[in-house]
């Protein structure tokens, strides 16, 4: 024998190459992508507002981008990341009172974090337009 223990062939730090994905991890990679989207998004917000402050001829243009298909999508995207996001903070704040630690835990709160955002986006964008009288 060389001396080496089978341990040593092992990385020093386990990585996606060594776990196999789970919903809980791929809802946590997702938590943080969302957060990152939410920052673009935000940027986007500044935009509008700041069209609105700049005059009527560049805030019709920068609503004329927000109502194309390409707008539409990013903002429903934009809404589908802050509700994703918000509800994977409930979910970690569930966390931080000691709560929702078991497996079965876990996972229905991934599940329901995952659905809520889901259907509260679509829901939104149904009212929306039923609102704006677009349906």
């Amino acid at each position: 024998m060389s001396g080496k223990s089978v341990s040593d062939n092992r990385p020093l730090s386990p990585h996606l190459q060594i776990y196999k994905p789970i919903f809980t991890m791929v809802m946590s990679i997702i938590h943080r992508l969302t957060g990152v989207a939410l920052y673009f998004g935000t940027l986007l917000l500044a935009w509008w507002l700041m069209a609105a402050a700049t005059g009527a001829t560049y805030f019709d243009f920068v609503n004329g981008f927000f109502a194309s298909w390409l707008g539409r999508l990013v903002l429903f995207g934009y809404t589908w990341a802050l509700l994703h996001h918000m509800f994977g903070g409930f979910r970690h704040f569930i966390w931080d009172t000691g709560r929702g630690f078991s497996e079965k835990s876990r996972m229905a709160l991934s599940r329901w974090s995952l659905a809520g955002s889901i259907v509260l986006t679509i829901l939104l964008w149904v009212i929306a337009y039923w609102a704006k009288g677009s349906m």
